[in-house]
Protein backbone atom coordinates (compact mmCIF):
# COMPACT_ATOMS: atom_id res chain seq x y z
CA UNK A 1 0.00 0.00 0.00
CA UNK A 2 1.36 3.51 -0.87
CA UNK A 3 0.08 7.03 0.22
CA UNK A 4 0.90 9.90 -1.75
CA UNK A 5 1.33 13.20 0.03
CA UNK A 6 -1.17 15.49 1.38
CA UNK A 7 -3.27 12.18 2.71
CA UNK A 8 -5.78 13.28 4.94
CA UNK A 9 -7.33 10.34 7.66
CA UNK A 10 -9.56 12.03 9.95
CA UNK A 11 -10.09 8.44 11.87
CA UNK A 12 -13.11 9.01 14.60
CA UNK A 13 -14.32 5.98 13.26
CA UNK A 14 -11.64 2.68 11.71
CA UNK A 15 -10.44 3.56 8.51
CA UNK A 16 -9.09 0.05 7.06
CA UNK A 17 -7.15 -0.44 4.30
CA UNK A 18 -6.24 -3.55 2.26
CA UNK A 19 -2.87 -4.80 0.36
CA UNK A 20 -1.63 -2.93 -2.12
CA UNK A 21 -3.98 -0.09 -2.76
CA UNK A 22 -2.68 3.24 -4.51
CA UNK A 23 -3.56 6.28 -3.00
CA UNK A 24 -3.21 9.53 -4.56
CA UNK A 25 -2.03 12.85 -3.33
CA UNK A 26 -4.68 15.03 -1.66
CA UNK A 27 -6.98 12.12 -0.79
CA UNK A 28 -9.26 12.47 2.40
CA UNK A 29 -10.54 9.82 3.95
CA UNK A 30 -13.29 11.49 6.32
CA UNK A 31 -15.32 9.08 8.71
CA UNK A 32 -16.83 12.09 11.25
CA UNK A 33 -20.47 13.39 10.34
CA UNK A 34 -22.74 15.72 11.63
CA UNK A 35 -26.52 15.79 11.96
CA UNK A 36 -28.15 17.95 8.99
CA UNK A 37 -30.65 19.80 11.80
CA UNK A 38 -30.12 22.97 12.82
CA UNK A 39 -30.61 22.05 16.82
CA UNK A 40 -28.27 19.08 16.97
CA UNK A 41 -25.60 20.72 15.01
CA UNK A 42 -25.63 23.53 17.30
CA UNK A 43 -25.07 21.48 19.82
CA UNK A 44 -22.38 20.51 17.76
CA UNK A 45 -23.32 16.58 18.08
CA UNK A 46 -20.96 14.54 15.92
CA UNK A 47 -20.54 10.86 14.97
CA UNK A 48 -18.23 8.54 12.54
CA UNK A 49 -18.84 6.17 10.32
CA UNK A 50 -15.66 3.29 9.17
CA UNK A 51 -14.36 3.61 6.04
CA UNK A 52 -12.94 0.05 4.81
CA UNK A 53 -10.44 0.24 1.15
CA UNK A 54 -10.21 -3.50 -0.29
CA UNK A 55 -7.31 -5.22 -1.63
CA UNK A 56 -5.85 -3.53 -5.00
CA UNK A 57 -7.50 -0.25 -4.93
CA UNK A 58 -6.91 3.24 -6.73
CA UNK A 59 -8.08 6.10 -5.00
CA UNK A 60 -7.45 8.98 -7.99
CA UNK A 61 -5.75 12.24 -6.36
CA UNK A 62 -8.11 14.90 -4.34
CA UNK A 63 -10.75 11.96 -3.82
CA UNK A 64 -13.00 12.40 -0.74
CA UNK A 65 -14.71 8.82 0.34
CA UNK A 66 -17.06 10.01 3.10
CA UNK A 67 -18.19 8.18 5.96
CA UNK A 68 -19.59 4.55 6.17
CA UNK A 69 -18.14 3.93 2.45
CA UNK A 70 -16.70 0.73 1.30
CA UNK A 71 -14.75 0.41 -1.51
CA UNK A 72 -14.61 -3.55 -2.95
CA UNK A 73 -11.13 -4.94 -4.13
CA UNK A 74 -9.51 -3.75 -7.66
CA UNK A 75 -11.86 -0.37 -8.18
CA UNK A 76 -10.75 2.58 -9.46
CA UNK A 77 -11.52 5.90 -7.55
CA UNK A 78 -10.92 9.32 -10.35
CA UNK A 79 -9.23 11.62 -9.79
CA UNK A 80 -11.43 14.56 -7.40
CA UNK A 81 -14.40 11.55 -7.20
CA UNK A 82 -16.35 12.63 -4.09
CA UNK A 83 -17.61 8.78 -3.02
CA UNK A 84 -20.93 8.94 -0.83
CA UNK A 85 -21.84 5.75 -0.97
CA UNK A 86 -20.33 2.12 -0.87
CA UNK A 87 -18.56 0.95 -4.71
CA UNK A 88 -18.40 -2.55 -5.61
CA UNK A 89 -15.56 -4.50 -6.55
CA UNK A 90 -13.91 -4.27 -9.88
CA UNK A 91 -15.00 -1.11 -11.44
CA UNK A 92 -14.46 2.22 -12.12
CA UNK A 93 -15.85 5.27 -10.61
CA UNK A 94 -16.06 8.94 -10.91
CA UNK A 95 -17.75 12.50 -10.55
CA UNK A 96 -19.34 13.89 -7.48
CA UNK A 97 -21.05 12.44 -6.93
CA UNK A 98 -19.30 9.41 -7.61
CA UNK A 99 -21.02 7.44 -10.50
CA UNK A 100 -19.45 4.00 -11.63
CA UNK A 101 -18.93 4.58 -15.32
CA UNK A 102 -17.04 0.95 -16.21
CA UNK A 103 -16.49 -2.79 -14.91
CA UNK A 104 -13.16 -3.90 -14.59
CA UNK A 105 -12.11 -7.97 -16.00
Amino acid sequence: TFANFGLVALDVAAITIGDDVQIGPNVQLLTPTHPVEPGPRREKWESAEPITIGDNVWLGGGAIICPGVTIGENTVVGAGAVVTKDLPANVVAVGNPARVIRSLR
